[in-house]
């Protein structure tokens, strides 16, 4: 678990990580170096999950290695599918990471949402329903190593 106390808001304790595959810890298909390492120490902390369309037909062989679960969504109706996921896993223990458009409700429904801008870009959606938008997806995780970072950026 990882706790984050914002002041003069609710305390999150957050159970589980909801990432997006493709533009947030996968490239064209392909995860971007480092990712692997920081989520199988993320994984000692939280439990995992990433949530794809699968667009590459690649997460199951990149994700190998990860201790983490993979939840592979249809082609229909993507952004109700992963919203549904975080809402079954306990919205309040769920901090979400994504970028595309699919990724609007499932970002507005965590505890913490966190927007990421890569070369894929992000949708501009999906930012105005982040609570925290990163450049990288290394600057991402790396706030949930470094708590005081999600405080700093979110008291009032």
């Amino acid at each position: 678990m990882i706790n984050i106390d914002i002041p003069k808001q609710n305390k999150i304790i957050a159970k589980h990580l909801v990432l997006d595959f493709n533009g947030t810890i996968a490239i064209d298909g392909k995860i971007k170096s480092n990712v692997k390492d920081i989520l199988n120490n993320l994984s000692k902390k939280i439990k995992i999950h990433i949530i794809t369309a699968d667009t590459f037909g690649s997460s199951k062989n990149e994700i190998n290695g990860i201790n983490c679960s993979l939840h592979i969504i249809s082609d229909t109706s993507q952004d109700t599918q992963k919203k549904q996921y975080i809402t079954n896993l306990g919205k309040d223990s769920v901090i979400a990471i994504g970028n595309g458009k699919n990724d609007a409700f499932m970002l507005n429904e965590a505890a913490i949402g966190i927007a990421v801008i890569q070369e894929e870009g992000a949708s501009f959606k999906t930012l105005q329903n982040a609570d925290i938008i990163c450049t990288n997806i290394i600057d991402a995780l790396n706030l949930l190593y470094k708590e005081k970072r999600i405080i700093a950026t979110l008291r009032k």
